[in-house]
């Protein structure tokens, strides 16, 4: 299972550092709050949302992205090398 480091949870903000291993994965999941991902590695992701659908997600170092609440999804690492990104959830 994939690891998760909450750095900070401050009422405000909670700030995640996600480290999957090759072949592994976070659960099903429903995001309550937006959020921002950015992404420690230059590698590729499995994005499997509740609606059937799937996207590879290709993520660069550095190159930070932001989604919606509400998101529902999995998210796999189908490749050979360690993925981590730090989640950035903005809770008011």
């Amino acid at each position: 299972m994939a690891i998760a480091e909450t750095q900070i949870d401050n009422g405000i903000f909670r700030v995640t550092k996600w480290t999957i291993a090759p072949n592994d994965g976070i659960p099903m999941h429903v995001h309550e709050f937006e959020y921002v991902v950015v992404p420690l590695v230059n590698d590729s992701m499995r994005v499997l949302n509740s609606d059937g659908s799937e996207v590879l997600a290709e993520i660069r170092l550095g190159e930070s992205y932001t989604r919606p609440a509400g998101a529902e999804h999995t998210v796999v690492n189908p490749g050979g090398n360690t993925i981590e990104f730090v989640e950035i959830e903005k809770r008011l």
